[in-house]
């Protein structure tokens, strides 16, 4: 991918944050116990699974999985060409069709704007799985989770989502120039 340098900057945090998990994940492993959570429900941890390198960083891969993907996301925003840059009605393509067939970013700033609160959002899945982390990786098989925890680990996602949301219709509203 070749994400431009203002973009590449917001990749920092998500590097960042997966060498974190990575690193405290292999230095947890050798003392994790040898059933360790699956699920986490409401009221607590609710199924089990047997240790292993999959299971013990199955968050931690969840966050490559997204990273990627979000990664994938924003450059392909960038690369999208702008309505403000496509033919006028003047053109071959005066019925409007090529206007309105994709969901444009209005300018090249919207476009920026949007690929940034993406990866905004890919920082704040990584941080919510940072949390869940810290239950998985615990050194004893206890049932129970702080109350806390469901809270910690909803409001980054809400958070990156609301700053998405708002990137978009703030980049909606914004005249075509």
């Amino acid at each position: 991918m070749v994400l431009s340098s203002p973009v590449r900057l917001w990749l920092l945090p998500n590097a960042a944050l997966l060498t974190a998990l990575a690193v405290w994940g292999i230095i947890r492993y050798p003392h994790l116990p040898s059933r360790i959570p699956q699920h986490i429900g409401t009221d607590g941890v609710d199924a089990w699974t047997n240790r292993s390198i999959g299971s013990a960083f199955a968050l931690v891969f969840m966050h490559i999985g997204i990273t990627v993907l979000l990664t994938a996301s924003a450059e392909l925003t960038l690369r999208i060409t702008p309505s403000s840059e496509l033919p006028d009605s003047t053109t071959p393509f005066g019925n409007g069709l090529m206007r309105s067939s994709l969901n444009r970013p209005r300018t090249r700033a919207a476009a920026l704007s949007t690929a940034r609160a993406l990866l905004a959002l890919n920082t704040c899945a990584g941080l919510s799985l940072l949390v869940g982390c810290a239950v998985l990786w615990r050194s004893a098989p206890e049932r129970e989770v702080s109350g806390w925890m469901f809270t910690a680990m909803i409001t980054p996602i809400l958070a990156g989502t609301a700053l998405t949301v708002a990137s978009a219709i703030r980049n909606r509203r914004a005249p075509a120039h």
